[in-house]
């Protein structure tokens, strides 16, 4: 078996488990096996495409969460909802149950700060570490190692992740438990904003008659330019809505933003969003019009639909 902290990570020792290989997931887990490092997964369905790649790439695949937990020295999760999280941390089949001591897992997902203390506490509990890892940067940034990785948990674990993380992008430790999740949602409330004000530039600038192409190529010398405009602009204009993140989760996150409750034990209250509330609203409305699967970037269509006109 391999060597978990605090010993060093490398690619003949350690071993990794990844559960989640969606479109992010997916991308990630192949990068990891690209550096070498031996790879078990579990996934529900093997026939799927992404699956069938990762054990042609040499990975292995798992029975079970509880299973991949026991033979994995570093365990990455990637998965949809807060629910989703939950149930494969902490169900009585899931990963905490089965860690060995001194492993560590990662959670990827944009989730609850809440959910995440609770997990490192369990993990803790276990002699096992957790750390909360959400990314951006979508499907390019995951398959070009350019993801930024906001880290929450103890300091010297996400350093010693460092060997990893570096692989899939930029890590940046945040604090404590919880609050890579809370710099995930203060993300994704700035990139709901981009998109949205990247969306009515572009649906504006075509009813003016403006050339949208030289548009963006002029915006991005300028103040306007943004990540967003980089890995959007084109997809955006040429009907692209194939997804890196699905706007469904683009809905949850903005929501976990705008709808948490006081939080009177801890001595923090709930924060003010006026402009994420109606981000939020808007990418429901992709939602409501079938379109939850398509990419954050498709939220143009609801703009386009509300002016009766297409880019």
């Amino acid at each position: 078996m391999g060597t978990p902290y605090p010993n060093p990570i490398t690619p003949s020792e350690t071993r990794i488990g990844f559960i989640g290989i969606g479109v992010m997931g997916y991308a990630m887990a192949s990068r990891l096996l690209s550096a070498g490092y031996t790879l078990s997964f579990y996934a529900r369905n093997l026939s799927h495409p992404n699956s069938l790649s990762l054990q042609s790439q040499g990975a292995q695949s798992a029975h079970s969460p509880a299973q991949l937990a026991q033979i994995s020295d570093v365990l990455f999760t990637m998965v949809g909802h807060p629910s989703d999280v939950r149930s494969v941390y902490l169900h009585p089949n899931g990963v905490v149950p089965s860690l060995r001591p001194n492993s560590v897992t990662i959670d990827s997902t944009s989730s609850h700060p809440d959910l995440a203390k609770q997990i490192f506490a369990a993990t803790r509990a276990k002699g096992a570490w957790s750390v909360d890892a959400p990314v951006s940067g979508g499907d390019i940034g995951a398959r070009d190692g350019k993801l930024a990785i906001f880290a929450g948990g103890e300091a010297s674990v996400v350093e010693w992740l460092n060997p990893l993380f570096t692989i899939l992008g930029k890590p940046t430790y945040m604090g404590p438990a919880g609050c890579g999740q809370s710099c995930k949602i203060a993300n994704q409330v700035t990139i709901g904003a981009n998109l949205v004000g990247l969306s009515e530039g572009l649906v504006f600038a075509k009813r003016a008659g403006l050339d949208v192409e030289k548009l963006m190529e002029a915006m991005r010398e300028g103040s306007a330019g943004s990540k967003a405009l980089e890995l959007f602009g084109e997809r955006m204009v040429n009907g692209d809505f194939r997804p890196g993140g699905f706007a469904e989760y683009q809905v949850k996150d903005m929501g976990m933003a705008v709808d948490v409750v006081d939080h009177d034990h801890d001595g923090k209250k709930a924060v003010v969003l006026p402009g994420a509330s109606l981000f939020k609203q808007i990418f429901a409305s992709m939602v409501a019009n079938g379109d939850g699967k398509f990419g954050t970037q498709g939220v143009i269509s609801v703009i386009q639909r509300i002016n009766g006109n297409q880019i």
